[in-house]
């Protein structure tokens, strides 16, 4: 036997096995970004609604899924990591916190959709999403509701109650 046929017995042998451990990566790698572009679409549906649970769960999957090894995808771990400090920061004066917030999810967003290669820049991540005002309002109505109905259950507030017709005997 030659080089040439012992060549062509391991391509033979070798072959189908390189094919699906190929395979098998490339379809490991778009899984993997498809996460990562499952929570940049998340949080960029979710900007104006910063407390809806799925935008939180969003920001809380950015450690598993990016890569601090990638030095873009570091950039967005960094980006989180700041952010995160100012979510859980009180000190702040709430005017200057809200503002900071704005300023840091926007600059978090915008190195996401640079890692995912999503051509927005950060006038357009900041401006472009929509929020209905009813929205904030029936969000507040029921914190409303809510805080005043804890209040009565815990004895704090009285429920006020005028009889205005009552029976003849």
């Amino acid at each position: 036997m030659t080089i040439s046929d012992w060549i062509m017995i391991t391509a033979v042998f070798l072959g189908p096995i390189v094919a699906v451990r190929l395979t098998r990566y490339l379809d490991d790698q778009k899984e993997k970004r498809e996460r990562k572009i499952n929570i940049f679409k998340t949080l960029m549906a979710t900007r104006a609604y910063t407390t809806s649970w799925s935008h939180v769960e969003a920001l809380n999957r950015i450690d598993l899924e990016f890569d601090k090894d990638h030095k873009k995808e570091k950039e967005v771990i960094e980006a989180w990591k700041e952010y995160l400090d100012l979510l859980n920061n009180s000190a702040i004066p709430i005017d200057q916190w809200i503002v900071r917030r704005v300023d840091l999810l926007v600059e978090l967003l915008h190195k996401m959709a640079r890692v995912l290669e999503y051509d927005f820049d950060k006038t357009h991540i900041k401006n472009s999403s929509y929020s209905p005002r009813a929205h904030g309002e029936t969000e507040d109505q029921q914190a409303a509701l809510r805080k005043g109905l804890i209040e009565i259950l815990e004895g704090r507030q009285t429920l006020p109650m005028s009889i205005t017709n009552w029976p003849n005997t």
